[in-house]
């Protein structure tokens, strides 16, 4: 998690940058802060994933085993 946190940071740092540079109202300003938006989202996403139980470990591990096996209707 510290990894995207730290990416989120790199991100913010060069979207001030672009939009210094290139303008406030600029596509690449924009484009910039889209992809900081983009990188919170993903932050938002691991955070809020429940961690997996004992049994979707092993089917990761095991997808063939019998406990596994997914039967559509």
């Amino acid at each position: 998690m510290s990894d995207i946190k730290d990416k989120i940071q790199e991100e913010l740092q060069e979207a001030r940058t672009v939009c210094d540079t290139s303008g406030s109202n600029s596509a690449e300003c924009a484009a910039a802060w889209d992809a900081v938006e983009e990188l919170q989202a993903e932050a938002s996403h691991q955070r809020q994933s429940k961690p997996k139980n004992s049994l979707e470990k092993y089917c990761d591990e095991n997808p063939s085993a019998d406990e596994c096996r997914v039967y559509d209707d």
